[in-house]
């Protein structure tokens, strides 16, 4: 029997700007989740549901690309997560993350599948989804 300690895995939505989510397995350790978004990780839980987004905490101050924005439930753009992130599932009861549950996660894969171009309007920031696999959205799209 090996003295190496079994990493755990946790199966979690890996969502990259300009691709379509993923539904991946990464081992459950900090540098694995660090490795992932390029950084030092960040909780962010903006849903009713128990997932955590884990992204990048210096995201948008490094400049890294816009990926998917967060929405309030009328649509409106909260929040642009800015670098790659993942979704996981984080029950308050639970002191680490954990897997997600197949329910939560065919409903987080769907709602970050397409990736997100972003625009400013007079009205603001804009985001519209695209098919990656034909190529860029049109500006007939963004109207």
């Amino acid at each position: 029997m090996s003295d190496e300690k079994r990493v755990e895995k946790l199966r979690v939505i890996y969502v990259e700007p300009g691709n379509r989510a993923q539904t991946i397995e990464i081992d459950d350790d900090l540098k694995a989740m660090q490795n992932l978004v390029g950084g030092m990780i960040e909780e962010y839980m903006p849903f009713e549901d128990d997932v955590a987004i884990i992204c990048n905490d210096e995201g948008k101050m490094l400049g890294l690309p816009l990926n998917r924005g967060i929405r309030e439930e009328d649509g409106q753009l909260q929040d642009i997560i800015a670098g790659d992130f993942f979704v996981c599932y984080a029950p308050i009861e639970s002191e680490k993350f954990l897997s997600m549950p197949p329910y939560l996660e065919e409903k987080y894969k769907e709602k970050f599948d397409y990736p997100e171009q972003f625009f400013r309007t007079e009205e603001g920031i804009k985001g519209v989804q695209y098919d990656p696999g034909k190529g860029d959205i049109s500006q007939e799209t963004c109207r």
